[in-house]
């Protein structure tokens, strides 16, 4: 009689206790790029070439030197330009290099910048570090982009030149593109906030790396222009617009006063004609 009916360990002493499960550790991965989130997919990803330093001198020479010569061009144009326009002029100019030249290549290039060695794909790729949505074809970020080099790009350099010009629609064109910088920037800063501190915020998402550089000198720093100077410009434009209007009703109030004017028969209000 088989007696593991009354001793229910019988089978063990006969063909042992049963192996303990095996813990099998977590692979480890080893991320092959240093943009956040960890494990994003960034692939072809090559480490830059250049020093930071290098790459940012190269750059601020690029945009001093089309500066330099947009202002000499506009005062050889407009030589009563003044000291304000001229640096309105300027920002603009700025605005339209960075839109048509620097944002257009990340729209062309997007799908290759991060194996790209070129000025303009390293300056991308060191940018990323603050922001990953660059290197990972998000469609937010080219649906922005690809607007920006397209609309906002021509339409600040149609501002630089209507301030060189003093042309009558200065202002208009101004609040056009301060406005466009300040929806865009704010766009681009709620998404990205958003994204990190409610919509992720559960897994421990951020587009940033957690270095202060990155987050407040990248993200923040570098942005904060585009949040500024539009503000300061778009209430210059409207207080000017606002003065000039209330000039010109002022003058067409005088002027309707002092005109004589005649009742006619059917009750209408004439002016009395001319003689020779």
């Amino acid at each position: 009689m088989d007696g593991r009916w009354w001793w229910p360990w019988a089978d063990d002493a006969v063909h042992g206790a049963p192996e303990a499960p095996v813990e099998v550790e977590p692979e480890i991965v080893v991320p092959t790029h240093p943009y956040y989130p960890l494990g994003v997919a960034i692939p072809g990803y090559e480490p830059n070439q250049t020093p930071v330093p290098v790459l940012m001198a190269s750059f601020a020479g690029m945009l001093g030197f089309a500066l330099l010569g947009a202002s000499a061009i506009a005062l050889k144009a407009n030589p009563k330009l003044s000291k304000s326009n001229l640096a309105v002029f300027c920002w603009f100019v700025l605005n339209g290099c960075l839109h048509c030249f620097f944002e257009g290549y990340f729209v062309l290039n997007h799908a290759t910048l991060a194996s790209s060695q070129n000025v303009f794909a390293q300056l991308w790729k060191e940018y990323a570090l603050s922001d990953s949505r660059y290197l990972t074809s998000d469609v937010f970020m080219l649906s922005i982009e690809s607007i920006t080099a397209l609309v906002w790009g021509p339409l600040c350099f149609a501002n630089a030149v209507a301030v060189a010009r003093g042309s009558p629609s200065r202002h208009a064109l101004r609040i056009a593109a301060c406005v466009a910088h300040l929806y865009g920037v704010a766009l681009y800063y709620g998404t990205g906030l958003a994204q990190t501190y409610f919509l992720d915020a559960a897994d421990g998402l951020s587009h940033s790396r957690p270095e202060p550089l990155y987050f407040w000198g990248y993200y923040v720093g570098f942005n904060a222009p585009w949040a500024v100077i539009p503000a300061v410009l778009l209430v210059n434009s409207v207080a000017t617009i606002s003065a000039k209007l209330a000039t010109l009703d002022w003058v067409h109030a005088t002027l309707g006063a002092r005109r004589p004017r005649h009742e006619g028969t059917n009750g209408f209000t004439t002016e009395p004609k001319k003689t020779r």
